[in-house]
């Protein structure tokens, strides 16, 4: 999605692509550290990342990413009670 960069906490009003993915709490704060991560846009902060694909980012890790927030929010693998 395109989001304005000052709505993300960054300078500037120009709009930015992004990508939401979940993620595992523990890996989101160590993530948060690095360039191109972000506080999720419009989600939970705990379980959720925004992801700058301005280039910050290498392909590799937002695949493995995506990759990673599927696997999270798939609901055909999710073990149910019963």
């Amino acid at each position: 999605m395109h989001v304005p960069k000052n709505k993300l906490g960054l300078e500037g009003t120009q709009p930015v692509e992004v990508v939401n993915v979940k993620c595992d709490p523990l890996i989101i704060g160590s993530l948060r550290q690095s360039p191109g991560f972000l506080p999720a846009y419009h989600m939970n902060k705990e379980q959720w990342l925004t992801v700058l694909l301005d280039g910050t980012v290498s392909e590799k890790k937002i695949l493995e990413l995506i990759d990673w927030s599927y696997d999270l929010t798939d609901k055909k693998k999710k073990v149910t009670k019963g």
